[in-house]
Formats: structure tokens, C-alpha cells, sequence
């Protein structure tokens, strides 16, 4: 009952996504249950100390749980616990003094802007509705470094083609405003024009499929994967690889990176600047190629 309060208020109160909500009740189900497992099918936050969540840590990663996912899950729990100390429900926090298990962030995966080009720019797209559409949504991808779920909200509504502005919804239902250049504007015209034509223009949505109805994150990430697998060299294939590469060419082409964290939609400079060492290490690689650096050894290691 208390999780479902909190879920509640996380949904209603704090506007959060659907998904976001199902990924806070799996963590805090499971938790629930490892309790009640310890406490003969008890579960009673006010008597949950600091040892019974150490405990569940330990567990977790024993179970090969990444160090990752251990930590959003205790980020589930310390949520729900200054929930329940705001609804006075609980007098002490036992999260208070955890510490998660350390982890070495990765740097994200990006694409070459040569390997892009070459995509973008290539013949591997088909001409009629589907190919104009999957077009599309890998360069509206590359290009405005859009989340799935934002390109997949667009309404016609949303498109400003005399501004060339487009309206987005992001996390927590905020919206920005995100330019197009004209490439993209024509790839956008072409595009809707394919799909009045052989889709009809009932929905309400941007995207959709062959039957009208609005385009799923599935085959979102199935359009993405699939044309990604033409670049062999790429580790990564899933639509936030090209908001990654998104940021990383912004700002290897000069950007500043306030401006890139505004077009992202990110909360604060920390998660952009992630990008910053995405790009320092490019520098690195560039910087190897000279021959001054090769004869000097291990220049940035």
C-alpha cells in the first residue's frame, strides 16, 4: 500500500513517465519481497535498518546484478524512504549513511561523423513509405539528439515548418523548443507528404506505421539497430547512440556546452558534460597520428 502511495505521487505529484514509475515499483517490489523473506513475510518500513538494506546489496550482487543497477535501485529506495519521512511514517531514514557500490562510468558510445555521413548519405534506404519514414527517423535522431521516447511523442501539432521549430516532451512532461536546419525540413515535408498519401492523415501523431497508428519504441530501436548494423566497427547499436553522437559532434564542431545541455533537455551541466571526455579522447587518437607523439611515448595515459 505504501509503495502504490508513493508511486502515486510520483506519477501525479512529480509528473513522472510511465516507464520511469514501472522501473521505481520493480526496484521497491523486490525489495519488499527480500524483506518479507527475512521477516517471515513482514514488511514494515519503519523497523527496516541500515543491516537489512546492506544486506540486500550484498545479495543483489552476489545474484551478478551489475554495480549499475545496484545503484539505481538503492536511488528507488532512498526516494521511497524521504517519501515516507515527509509523510512522517517513518522517524529515521536508513539510507541515510548507505553507499552504494563503486562504479567506473563508462564513456557513452558515439558514431563517427565519416561513418554518418556515409549512412545518411548512402542508398541503403528504401523509397517507398517505410524507407522514407526509417530516413527520417535515424537523421531526426543524429540530427536534434532526441530521446526515443520524445521522437516517438511528436505530434503533427508539434511541427513548426515556417519557424522550423519542434516542440518536444521530455522527462518529467517538460517541454523545449528544438531548432531543424533545412535538410532536415525537406526530409520532414518528403516524409509527410509519403504518408498522407499511402498512410492517410487520421492520427494525431508524427510517426506512425503502415496501419495509422502511432510508431512504438520498439520498432523505434529495431530501425536504429538495423541500419547501425552497416557500421561493423560500431560496439553499440540503439537510438541513444546517435543522441550520443549528437552531442559529441555538437561540441567537437565548436557548440558550447550549455547550448548542448539546453537541446538535450538535460537538468544539469553534469550529465552533458560527459560528452566533454567523449571528445578529449578523440583529441587523444588525433593527437597520436602525429609523429612528434608517436616518438614521445604515452602522451594522456
Amino acid at each position: 500500500m505504501l509503495i502504490d502511495d508513493f508511486l502515486n505521487y510520483l506519477r501525479y505529484e512529480r509528473n513522472y513517465s510511465d516507464y520511469t514509475v514501472k522501473a521505481y515499483s520493480k526496484d521497491l517490489n523486490q525489495f519488499e519481497e527480500y524483506v518479507k523473506s527475512c521477516q517471515e513475510g513482514v514488511f514494515v518500513p519503519d523497523i527496516i535498518d541500515a543491516d537489512i538494506v546492506r544486506d540486500w546489496i550484498v545479495c543483489l550482487l552476489d545474484e551478478k546484478i551489475s554495480p549499475v543497477s545496484v545503484n539505481r535501485k538503492l536511488s528507488s529506495l532512498k526516494s521511497f524512504f524521504k517519501f515516507l519521512m515527509k509523510q512522517k511514517i517513518v522517524s529515521v531514514n536508513p539510507l541515510r549513511l548507505i553507499v552504494g557500490p563503486k562504479t567506473k562510468k563508462p564513456l557513452p558510445y558515439f558514431v563517427k561523423e565519416g561513418d554518418m555521413e556515409a549512412l545518411l548519405d548512402g542508398d541503403g534506404f528504401d523509397e517507398d513509405f517505410e524507407g522514407v519514414r526509417d530516413h527520417l527517423v535515424i537523421e531526426m535522431l543524429y540530427d536534434t539528439g532526441l530521446r526515443r521516447s520524445e521522437l516517438i511523442g511528436i505530434k503533427d501539432a508539434d511541427v513548426d515548418f515556417d519557424a522550423s521549430l519542434l516542440k518536444v516532451t521530455g522527462k518529467r512532461n517538460k517541454q523545449r523548443l528544438i531548432p531543424f536546419a533545412e535538410g532536415l525540413k525537406d526530409l520532414m515535408l518528403a516524409y509527410t507528404e509519403v504518408r498522407n498519401r499511402e498512410v492517410g492523415a487520421q492520427s494525431e501523431w508524427f510517426f506512425v506505421r503502415k496501419n495509422g497508428q502511432q510508431l512504438s519504441a520498439g520498432m523505434v530501436y529495431n530501425i536504429v539497430k538495423k541500419k547501425l548494423s552497416d557500421i561493423p566497427t560500431l560496439a553499440k547499436r540503439s537510438p541513444h547512440v546517435l543522441r550520443h553522437s549528437f552531442a559529441t559532434s555538437m561540441l567537437n564542431n565548436g557548440a558550447e556546452l550549455n547550448a548542448v545541455k539546453e537541446l538535450l533537455g538535460h537538468s544539469s551541466l553534469a550529465s552533458t558534460s560527459v560528452y566533454t571526455h567523449t571528445t578529449f579522447e578523440e583529441l587523444k587518437k588525433v593527437y597520436h597520428a602525429h609523429p612528434r607523439a608517436k616518438k614521445g611515448g604515452n602522451y594522456g595515459n
